[in-house]
């Protein structure tokens, strides 16, 4: 029995590397459909492998970084061979989303962003922070290997920057969001919630690709989404729009049209950014109230009850230890 465990583990390691690398092959293929050039480097407006990866390791633990090299690895050998600068593009991709994972994991964060603190973690620290180390690497080794002129370093790398960022931003709050709801039962507003749908696909894609610029129409979406079904809700709008906005900024219609490569990057980054930023955090500030409401109203119940035996002169029934662990 135990030579079989033994072997059983090495097997499932493999097993789960070979899924993680498969997710980010596949999050890496769909993030190259749409990319803009800047000063002759192709960078992606999002880039949902790092937010795959990021997912990855604060589902399954340290041990998912070698599914997210091979994964890294399969992306580049699928675009370009195997040169000095790609090695830098591989160690950052890889070392970035380990260092979000230590980053979270030292102030304690919790992948239900049930709470404020969490929601804040992840996108200083896990998108805006760590993303800091892929972005550095793949420039800076460019530069080095003298692919990017000097001069362009900090467009080129302020723009991987932005597209590694946004991927954690938007990608990684949805899979954990979706591992999850796995263990959620069904949403009772299933009626509204298909109302909701039908209003962000018509509304949406008119916002994104209409002539007159109408972004902001996009914010009530997330405040609805977010106020009646929390961070489920708005984040899958979030990233809805965040596709329909790339679409059309990497063909450059809509709000997009007759803007440089420059200033569409800018300006989709900034919407972007701060359309994951609102979902985000106003979705764990709903949520973190909506768990103190509850610890309050259990506390109230509880206080109900020892009033009533003490008033029938009885003795309140005392609450065992595992009970007084479980209130949040």
């Amino acid at each position: 029995m135990v030579a079989i465990q033994d072997l059983r583990r090495p097997a499932v390691f493999a097993l789960q590397a070979l899924a993680v690398a498969a997710c980010y092959y596949a999050a890496g293929r769909l993030g190259l459909l749409r990319r803009l050039v800047v000063e002759d480097a192709v960078v992606t407006p999002i880039w949902p492998p790092m937010g795959v990866a990021v997912a990855c390791l604060l589902l399954f633990g340290l041990r998912a970084w070698p599914g997210i090299a091979l994964g890294a690895l399969l992306v580049v050998m699928s675009i370009t061979s195997l040169q000095p600068a790609v090695i830098g593009t591989l160690f950052g991709n890889t070392a970035a989303p380990v260092c979000a994972y230590y980053l979270l994991c030292k102030v304690g964060f919790r992948a239900d962003l049930a709470r404020l603190r969490d929601g804040v973690a992840l996108v200083f620290l896990g998108a805006l922070t760590a993303t800091l180390v892929s972005a550095t690497a793949g420039a800076g080794l460019l530069v080095f290997t003298g692919k990017l002129a000097t001069q362009s370093f900090w467009l080129v790398w302020s723009a991987w920057w932005a597209g590694d960022a946004m991927g954690v931003l938007i990608v990684t709050p949805v899979l954990l969001v979706l591992y999850g709801a796995r263990r959620q039962p069904l949403t009772p507003r299933w009626k509204e919630a298909v109302g909701l749908s039908l209003v962000a696909c018509v509304l949406v894609p008119f916002a994104t690709h209409t002539a007159v610029s109408l972004l902001f129409l996009v914010y009530p979406l997330l405040i609805w989404a977010a106020l009646r079904f929390r961070l489920a809700g708005s984040m899958l709008c979030a990233l809805f729009a965040s596709v329909m906005a790339t679409i059309a900024a990497t063909d450059q219609v809509g709000p997009f049209a007759g803007m440089t490569r420059i200033q569409v990057m800018i300006k989709l980054q900034a919407f972007n950014g701060a359309m994951a930023l609102t979902a985000l955090l106003l979705s764990a500030v709903i949520i973190e109230q909506l768990n103190t409401r509850r610890s309050v109203e259990q506390a109230c119940q509880e206080l109900v009850e020892v009033l009533e035996h003490l008033t029938a002169g009885e003795t309140p029934p005392s609450r065992s230890p595992v009970e007084a662990d479980d209130r949040p």
